[in-house]
């Protein structure tokens, strides 16, 4: 890679150079990615035919600051700045000066805006919209229509202006570096089966022995010195993999940790977490949270007054998550995924970042019986951990619950009731009766060739207790047709015996 084209070595870097004043052209690239070698050689002639802009690359994956703060996803892709001023700065000079010598002479202050605006970005492989592009923010080119192989760089020579009239056909997909022919499906399941395939799995660049980039080697170093045993994939070694599982994370760099398919973060968010005692901790917990009990004590061995605190915060709003960090600021990648989850189903929550508070940290694990972080309560009921509300969003049962939970109890026994034309609120279910009385009423509806729709009154406590205020009935079964009430076991007996059930139930 050669040309009037320089490398970007910090963030810092580039921000002094947006506020030089001149235009600036930036290129995210990677050095896997053929595209981008092309578009070099484009970008390179580009800067030669516009001295005026500055011209920079940015190794995308090496600088992921920089990338996140463009929003960069994929490569090639190009940011463009031009100078945000109130003069342009070629037709103005004798204007701007009189008006520096004024400010001088009555002794006021003077300056301009030279912070340069990013004014547009162009994705993908496509010679001439880059030259057009760049001719906007840099120099002179009609914006009416695309720029001509020869607005390239009269040294561009013919392999150059052959890739731009092979561009020039293709269709913005074709330009777009392919991840490869297989399935969404499939590399999916490829991925999860990677993420899993060790309790702690980093997706790194090169090896643990002979780690390939400065961000991977440190998580590497951290993992060692934690005296974590971690398995590692390395993405440089494969495209599909390393392309895939930015979507399939929604994390756009590398290294990528995992707990148990989880994702826990990055470099920044694994060098936070080892420097404030969290990593260990966090790996610790996640890898034995099946369970979700303890062995430290139960909820009888906390103190009256921390009880009362904690079941004061569990009600303290209708969703509370207890979370390391706070929603705008995660400090962990468990709690990141949980609060996307509760931001996508449209779920207003209320948050205690536990790193704040090591007494309610420890309390609560007893308190629920649930020994790790985050944990969700629904009017002051765990509902659970990363993985149970991740596996409950993809069953669609999370919008359902919060839909329940949400309702009056009158609300809901109503709805409950008039889920079914002929509906049984019995212990245990049709198939499973958990009591004489409840095995009867089935067994009368079966024989009449009765459809109907049930609810195990012993797996929810308020429903039990509500319905019989609600029905003004003390006992089960109840069997109600319509929303209305027909009656208990002795009822329904009486009208089977005289032939009259099926009829009752379908008038």
């Amino acid at each position: 890679m050669g040309g009037a084209v320089k490398d970007i070595a910090s963030k810092s870097e580039l921000d002094n150079i947006r506020q030089s004043g001149a235009p600036v052209v930036l290129h995210f690239w990677a050095s896997w990615c053929d595209a981008s070698k092309q578009m070099d050689q484009v970008f390179s002639h580009l800067a030669t035919d516009f001295p005026r802009a500055h011209f920079f690359r940015v190794e995308a994956e090496e600088h992921p600051e920089i990338s996140e703060a463009y929003s960069v996803s994929a490569v090639p892709y190009f940011v463009f700045f031009k100078l945000a001023s109130l003069f342009d700065w070629e037709k103005n000079q004798m204007k701007l000066r009189l008006l520096i010598l004024a400010c001088a002479l009555s002794g006021c202050n003077f300056s301009v805006d030279c912070d340069g605006k990013a004014v547009d970005t162009l994705e993908g492989a496509d010679p001439s919209s880059l030259a057009n592009k760049v001719g906007k923010v840099a120099g002179s080119s009609t914006s009416a229509e695309p720029a001509a192989p020869a607005s390239l760089g009269l040294a561009a020579g013919p392999t150059i202006l052959e890739t731009v009239k092979e561009n020039a056909k293709a269709t913005s997909k074709d330009r777009a570096q392919p991840l490869s022919s297989t399935t969404k499906e499939a590399l999916n399941t490829r991925l999860e089966k990677l993420t899993n395939s060790h309790p702690v799995m980093l997706f790194m660049k090169g090896t643990p022995e002979e780690p390939r980039c400065g961000f991977s080697k440190n998580v590497v170093n951290i993992l060692k010195e934690e005296e974590v045993e971690f398995g590692s994939f390395d993405i440089l070694s494969d495209n599909e993999v390393r392309e895939g599982l930015k979507k399939f994370s929604n994390w756009p760099t590398y290294p990528q940790l995992y707990s148990n398919g989880e994702l826990l973060g990055g470099a920044d968010i694994v060098i936070a977490m080892h420097e404030s005692g969290e990593l260990k901790e966090a790996l610790t917990d996640e890898a034995g949270k099946g369970g979700g009990g303890i062995s430290s004590g139960n909820a009888g061995g906390l103190s009256e007054s921390l009880r009362a605190r904690l079941e004061g915060l569990v009600n303290s709003s209708p969703v509370m998550l207890f979370m390391k960090g706070k929603p705008e600021e995660p400090k962990c990648g468990f709690s990141g995924k949980v609060v996307e989850i509760l931001n996508q189903e449209k779920i207003e929550f209320a948050s205690f970042d536990i790193l704040l508070d090591d007494e309610v940290r420890q309390g609560l694990k007893v308190y629920s019986n649930w020994s790790s972080y985050p944990q969700l309560y629904v009017k002051g009921e765990l509902l659970g951990g990363s993985d149970i509300v991740l596996e409950m969003q993809k069953s669609g049962e999370l919008k359902q619950v919060f839909s329940e939970k949400g309702k009056s109890l009158e609300d809901r026994l109503k709805s409950l009731i008039n889920s079914e034309k002929v509906m049984l609120f019995m212990k245990g279910s049709p198939d499973e009766p958990k009591c004489g009385f409840s095995s009867k009423v089935v067994k009368a509806l079966r024989d009449e060739d009765v459809s109907f729709g049930s609810f195990d009154i012993l797996s929810d406590e308020e429903v039990r207790q509500g319905i019989k205020s609600f029905s003004n009935w003390p006992t089960f079964p109840q069997l109600y047709y319509k929303g209305e009430l027909v009656g208990g076991c002795d009822i329904i007996m009486e009208l089977s015996s005289s032939g009259d059930l099926k009829a009752t139930l379908s008038e």
